[in-house]
Formats: structure tokens, sequence, C-alpha cells
């Protein structure tokens, strides 16, 4: 009887050794190719409007932005018309009535605007663009880093507020056209609905904002709020996430290349 193992390597073949010799090169050369690729897919995450209710199709210059939204003037994804809607106490938009409630507070009411000309004409959110089952967009944003100022100050000015609900998305009594409080719900103070700065900027529009602890300025984080003479500083922001932090390293890894190669190669190397 054969002491043997089953799987004991073969005895040594000339040919495949000489078949992995130019092999290996074929997808050493390939791996540039597939490295360009990649960054080509990160670049499409650039500059873009997510497929919704009212965004562009493409980004451009648009001289007429209104009030708190003419921060995107020189690239966005609204129109003027859409810039002059986000600032209606409830607009055609979304037929969304902010005081729902009673009367928001203008220092509160502020933010939520800010928040509408963010999310319709910023062109750099499209490293966290992820797709949406609503019957009016198809697209919508999940998890963007918000500045943790800009969290902060939005809490700080809404906690007085008063709403009835956590997650504004969805829930809300349309009956009438516009959204009202579900039966049941009480009207509370923001400070008792959201707790913290993180729970108003996370759970508001279910989780299209995540709370983070980076600082203005900081190259990490999105901003609700800038100067634009001081430029855009959310174009960077979007490049760091999609070629750096969240996007891993610059090139596929080499068990990713050889995973392509037809099994007939694989097994000669």
């Amino acid at each position: 009887m054969s002491h043997a193992h089953p799987t004991a390597p073969s005895a040594w073949n000339p040919h495949r050794t000489m078949v992995a010799a130019w092999v290996l090169p074929l997808v050493l050369l390939a791996w540039p190719a597939a490295a360009t690729a990649a960054t080509v897919t990160r670049d499409s995450l650039l500059n873009i409007c997510m497929d919704a209710k009212h965004h562009k199709t493409q980004p451009g210059p648009e001289g007429q932005l209104y009030g708190q939204c003419a921060l995107w003037k020189d690239n966005a994804c609204c129109t003027a018309n859409t810039s002059i809607e986000a600032h209606q106490d409830q607009s055609y938009l979304y037929n969304f009535n902010w005081d729902h409630c009673g009367v928001m507070p203008e220092k509160c009411k502020r933010h939520f605007i800010q928040d509408t000309c963010l999310y319709e004409c910023s062109p750099n959110l499209g490293p966290w663009i992820d797709q949406a089952d609503n019957s009016w967009r198809k697209e919508r944003i999940l998890h963007v880093p918000l500045c943790r100022e800009d969290c902060e100050q939005w809490w700080e000015d809404c906690q007085d507020a008063v709403t009835c609900k956590v997650n504004w998305h969805k829930g809300w009594n349309w009956t009438t056209g516009i959204n009202r409080c579900p039966r049941g719900a009480m009207c509370q103070k923001f400070k008792f609905v959201f707790p913290t700065a993180a729970d108003l900027c996370e759970q508001v529009w279910s989780h299209s904002y995540r709370y983070t602890l980076h600082h203005r300025g900081s190259g990490r984080c999105i901003q609700m709020w800038f100067d634009p003479v001081q430029g855009n500083p959310n174009i960077a922001v979007a490049r760091y996430y999609a070629h750096g932090a969240a996007a891993g390293p610059p090139g596929p890894p080499l068990r990713v290349l050889l995973a392509l190669l037809p099994p007939v190669l694989l097994a000669l190397l």
C-alpha cells in the first residue's frame, strides 16, 4: 500500500513552468489598465447630479440662483426656479410644510433651507448617491459626512422648534395634499425628539447625512455652509472620498486580476 498523500505535488513540468513565465507578465501588464479603469470609475462620481425629481441632468452655471442657494451658482444641479421654491414655507417641490407643529422659527428654518439647497444644487454628492425606491426619484444621498459645526449649529438653532416625527421622509398624513402629523403623534421640541446633533442630522432624512467629528476646512466633511468667494470646499471632499478613504487602494489587488483570467490559464500557474 502506498503511503503517498493523495494531493502530493506532481513532478516538475517544464511546459507548465514556461507557460507560467509568460502568463504572469500578462497579468502584470493588465494591472495598470485595470487601475486606470478604476480611476475613471471613481472620477464618474465627481461633478454629477443625482437622478431625482427636480435635478438637472448635468451640472452647470446658474447665475440667477436665489438666496441661500446662490452658493452654487457657478456650478449647480438646480435651476433658478428650484432655488426660489426651496425658500418657500410650503413649495411645489415636495408640498412639504415646515410648520406642521406650529410656525418654525426663522433661525431654524434657514438650516432646512440650506439643507434643501445642498440637496438640490450640489454637484459634489456623487460618492454618496444611492438607489432610491421612491416613485418620485430613482436616486438619493446616503451617509453624506457633514461637518461637525454644521450639524451642531443646526441642532442649536432648532432645539426649541417643534415637530411630531423623527424621520421626515415617511409616515406623514398626506390626505390633504400636504404633510400633517399622523394620528396620535405628539408635537414636541426638537431637543426631545432629537436629543443630540447627531440624532438630528442622521435621523431627520433617514440617514441622508452622517454626523462626523471633522471640522469645516478639513477636507474630510461636506459643508452645508461656505463662502463662495473662497471657492467650493466640497469639490475636494468629494474627490477625497471618491479616490481615497471610501474607495480603497488606487488599483485592484492581484487576486482580483487573477480572478479575471480564464480557468485554463489559472491551472497553468
